[in-house]
């Protein structure tokens, strides 16, 4: 703990801090158990994805011989163009929020191709969007923790620096400040009694 001032300002000041950091606390902690929460809603909402597409992707299972005779046909077959995204507000901390998918399909000459490979194009563009979904719940579980891991910090501080760093020095200076008030009074009465003395031998 940093040298304090042992006087009656510096006591006020210590007094002041201590109310903040003391109000301030409570609403971190809020703060804290909200992000908390928000984390496993977020990642409750990233394995419900995760579910969707081992879903869809057991629906492949009458379409893996097709792709086994015919790799070529699929190869490059859809790719993502662009992730459109929102933002929104989670205990002070912007997040982005899926909307949806811009895919870009692969020209295919319907003489050419099997008829299956519409339907491969489709639960394609199905799998790219919930793995682009997951991702976005991936950012908001990696900006969401990085606020907890600060505000965790801050209530750290708080409780075990800050707070009783306040205490031990309002604790110190009400002492000196004691002993200080207690020397005057003996000195005083010291003084009182010397004062006959004096009389007397004038």
């Amino acid at each position: 703990m940093a040298k304090v001032k042992l006087t009656k300002t510096e006591l006020k000041a210590q007094t002041d801090a201590l109310k903040r950091f003391q109000r301030f606390l409570p609403m971190l902690q809020l703060k804290k158990q909200q992000l908390q929460s928000e984390i496993a809603g977020i990642v409750a909402k990233a394995e419900a994805v995760s579910a969707r597409e081992r879903a869809v992707r057991e629906g492949l299972n009458k379409w893996v011989g097709l792709f086994a005779t015919d790799e070529s046909s699929l190869e490059g077959l859809v790719k993502v163009k662009k992730i459109n995204t929102g933002k929104a507000n989670i205990a002070g901390v912007e997040i982005p929020t899926f909307s949806s998918v811009d895919t870009d399909v692969r020209e295919i000459d319907a003489w050419a191709t099997p008829a299956w490979v519409d339907d491969a194009v489709e639960v394609t563009t199905q799998i790219l969007s919930l793995q682009c979904e997951r991702q976005v719940y991936e950012e908001q579980r990696r900006l969401v923790m990085e606020e907890l891991r600060q505000t965790s910090q801050r209530v750290n501080l708080f409780e075990k620096v800050k707070i009783p760093q306040c205490k031990e020095a309002i604790r110190v200076i009400k002492i000196a400040l004691g002993d200080e008030q207690t020397a005057a009074v003996t000195r005083g009465k010291i003084a009182k009694s010397r004062a006959p003395e004096s009389e007397v031998a004038a």
